[in-house]
């Protein structure tokens, strides 16, 4: 039913009816109110009177629990959808950045060879190679040249980035790159300031089956098979393959001397397991200086027996281990695991030291 007008105290008046509970503005009575889209109830010159009841105006702008359950969906997709874009192109970007660490590094260990008539420099980090006198068949004692580590001691887990640079031993190759930044990946393991090593077959680490020690100028010479030199210690052994199809450095991830692959045996070492940090695949380059992304092919390298060992009390190594704690070095059981294997090993060593490959 209707109601009487009702004069609001403001010096102006409003009449107003009430029908079904809810206030119906129908007359205006002074010029007070210059647009009645707005409601005088809730004007500053009001007298504070409100609705009693039934402001469906104010109540139509709030959320129901089924629209805030829409937008929080809508925003949970967006972010299933963005997320691992998002992750992509972070692995996209640090995978760039490896790869050129790489090249600078390559092209860095060609010049050096470059300078020191065709020697390569030493690819054992952190020691210097054969020293002394050693005794060639039927050559009696010979003194073997020093080979200077391409990377010094001060790689070697300093204590900080400003030890670091304040250690003076920081490899032959320094000349070339003096910066700290180039010798780690952007994806390295936490605590290790250099992550690149150089592969066994590039004048590091002896295996067995890959080198002899009676050359006076270079601390190893590598076993030729056919046109093949197996241990490189000069530019001229690189000859078939060539320079496109002979790794040098890779990424593993963290520090060590080197990255130590088996000739004569299809295993992965314990202290050198398939890098996977770059999406379960490699960055590794070459002799001529370009470098690679390799997407590994057999789930069972992506899954060998890893676990991180303690090396410095806030630094771990990543090592392959038997269940029970025992250095695993770990033989490939599936045909995918074994392609992965034979592959790295090829472009470490120019061929495989076992199988249909044994002889030349």
């Amino acid at each position: 039913m209707n109601t009487p007008p009702i004069v609001i105290p403001t010096g102006g008046s409003l009449q107003a009816t009430r029908s079904g509970g809810i206030w119906l503005r129908t007359e205006r009575t002074s010029g007070l109110w210059p647009d009645l889209s707005t409601s005088p109830f809730d004007s500053a010159q009001g007298s504070g009177l409100r609705f009693a009841q039934g402001d469906k105006r104010r109540r139509g702008y709030a959320f129901t629990l089924i629209e805030l359950l829409v937008v929080i969906s809508v925003i949970a997709l967006l972010l299933a959808l963005l997320v691992p874009a998002l992750r992509a192109a972070r692995e996209q970007a640090r995978r760039a950045v490896c790869l050129s660490n790489l090249r600078q590094l390559t092209l860095a260990w060609i010049a050096y060879a470059d300078q020191h008539d065709g020697r390569l420099a030493g690819g054992s980090a952190f020691s210097p190679g054969t020293v002394g006198t050693q005794t060639g068949p039927g050559e009696g004692s010979k003194k073997y040249r020093t080979l200077k580590p391409w990377m010094g001691l001060a790689f070697n887990y300093p204590e900080s980035r400003s030890a670091l640079i304040a250690n003076l031993d920081k490899g032959t190759l320094w000349p070339y790159i003096q910066d700290i930044d180039v010798y780690r990946c952007p994806a390295g393991r936490s605590g290790h300031w250099a992550t690149y090593q150089v592969v066994a077959g590039a004048n590091a680490f002896p295996v067995e089956g890959t080198s002899t020690n009676y050359d006076p100028e270079v601390s190893m010479v590598g076993v030729r098979v056919g046109r093949t030199v197996l241990h490189l210690s000069q530019l001229s052994d690189i000859v078939s393959p060539g320079p496109a199809l002979r790794a040098v450095f890779t990424d593993a991830g963290q520090t060590s001397s080197c990255f130590y692959m088996p000739y004569l045996y299809p295993q992965w070492v314990s202290a050198s397991p398939a890098p996977i940090h770059h999406s379960d695949g490699a960055t590794l380059s070459f002799a001529d200086g370009h470098a690679e992304y390799w997407k590994w092919r057999g789930a069972e390298t992506v899954h060998l027996p890893r676990e991180l060992v303690r090396a410095r009390p806030s630094v771990f190594l990543e090592l392959l281990l038997h269940p029970g704690g025992k250095l695993w070095d770990y033989e490939p059981q599936t045909e995918d695991g074994l392609y992965d294997l034979q592959r790295l090993q090829r472009v470490i060593w120019g061929r495989l030291g076992y199988g249909e490959e044994q002889t030349p």
